[in-house]
């Protein structure tokens, strides 16, 4: 290892960046070290409120993964974990690597295996992954993936990154550390071996290294933001700081829009949806009170992802499934993403502050009639059938 202190570099000493937002949130401050970090991989930065289809993001070369790549930042990531989509060489393989930051891959296209390994071990694991899998890899633990496909194999990875690299600001210590976590990895031969569903309802959990196909994962009824709504908690590697879940909307439905912290984005698993942002001083009704054109709206399939509370958190959105088929999405956040209390000062990782007012929601008899005509507009399109019962609609707020 190489025990040389690395020199700060002169982004961090001298520049400034301006770090803007749809509505004027902007402000002037220096570079993140883990922005820095971006920039110094050399590949694209997408950014936005949502991706239609990862397959679809701008890649380049990745020098240091052996492959082709792109960082994704939306909105409401707001600095708390880090994702990108990484594509495997037909019949090739990804540089190995390891890292001290958590790191968990779902896989949207390409079938291949993983190899894992400890530094110093003659015992290597190995599993495999086709589309739809999802698996974690263990803290500091050298890992590749090799493509046995005749075609790119597609990912996309959430990782505790930012966190990490903002507080530790040196790649030797990040991608060179000696530093072994056996409470993390013990090289047994089941580590990954796919477990079951445990629970039910909101405590539902798949406490899992690897899963086959998230798509089909066993889910338990809930109903906390829609009729039917279900519900899954994963956990995945001992990760103490990146969490996932699971939501499925049954066809001809969606959730009631509302409001919480930044730092959430939803992937699409299956089916098809797409989701409504706007900001909570344009009120509960927009496009009565004439605001209707400032109501954002992004739409997925599967591979594509949406931030599910936009700017720091001042936002109203919602989720909505219009495909015949029921839509499930992987909900990737932190352990920071927990509700404030009313009238705190919540500052960002990326610097911005606001007024936590508390937890917001718009039921059902609440909602500007214009959501659910569009809504049932959409699902007419995709063949779909309305199927949310009309006594939501007259329940008293």
């Amino acid at each position: 290892m190489n025990e040389k202190p690395e020199q700060e570099s002169e982004k961090t000493k001298t520049d400034e960046t301006w770090i803007g937002g749809r509505y004027g949130q902007g402000i002037r401050r220096r570079p993140r070290p883990y922005e820095i970090f971006m920039e110094e991989e050399g590949i694209p930065v997408y950014h936005g409120l949502g991706v239609y289809d990862s397959r679809q993001l701008a890649m380049a070369p990745w020098k240091r993964m052996g492959g082709r790549g792109s960082f994704i930042e939306l909105d409401g990531q707001a600095g708390y974990f880090g994702l990108y989509a990484v594509e495997v060489p037909a019949r090739g393989e990804l540089n190995a690597e390891r890292h001290m930051h958590e790191e968990v891959f779902y896989v949207v296209e390409g079938y291949g295996s993983t190899e894992v390994w400890r530094e110093g071990s003659s015992k290597k694991l190995t599993f495999e992954w086709q589309g739809g899998s999802m698996f974690a890899i263990p803290l500091n633990v050298w890992h590749r993936m090799v493509n046995a496909g005749s075609s790119p194999a597609l990912m996309v990875a959430s990782t505790s990154a930012p966190n990490v690299m903002d507080t530790f600001p040196s790649r030797n210590y990040i991608f060179d550390n000696s530093y072994e976590f056996y409470d993390r990895y013990d090289e047994s031969e089941d580590y990954f071996k796919p477990q079951e569903t445990e629970g039910e309802g909101r405590l539902a959990t798949l406490r899992s290294n690897l899963v086959p196909d998230v798509a089909t994962a066993k889910v338990a009824r809930v109903n906390i933001r829609a009729p039917g709504e279900s519900h899954l908690r994963l956990n995945m590697a001992g990760n103490t700081f990146l969490t996932h879940g699971i939501f499925e909307y049954p066809s001809g439905r969606y959730s009631t829009c509302h409001a919480h912290p930044a730092g959430r984005i939803l992937f699409c698993l299956s089916g098809k949806g797409y989701s409504l942002n706007w900001l909570l001083k344009l009120g509960k009704r927009p496009w009565e009170a004439g605001y209707g054109h400032l109501v954002n709206r992004q739409d997925y399939i599967p591979g594509g992802m949406v931030t599910a509370a936009g700017g720091t958190g001042e936002w109203f959105h919602g989720h909505f499934s219009v495909s015949k088929e029921p839509l499930r999405v992987m909900r990737i956040g932190t352990i920071q993403n927990i509700t404030p209390e009313e009238g705190e000062v919540v500052k960002l990782p990326d610097g911005r502050e606001f007024l936590y007012s508390g937890w917001h929601e718009v039921r059902y008899p609440e909602e500007d009639p214009q959501v659910r005509k569009d809504y049932e507009e959409s699902i007419k399109k995709e063949g779909a059938e309305f199927t949310m019962p009309e006594s939501v609609y007259q329940q008293k707020p």
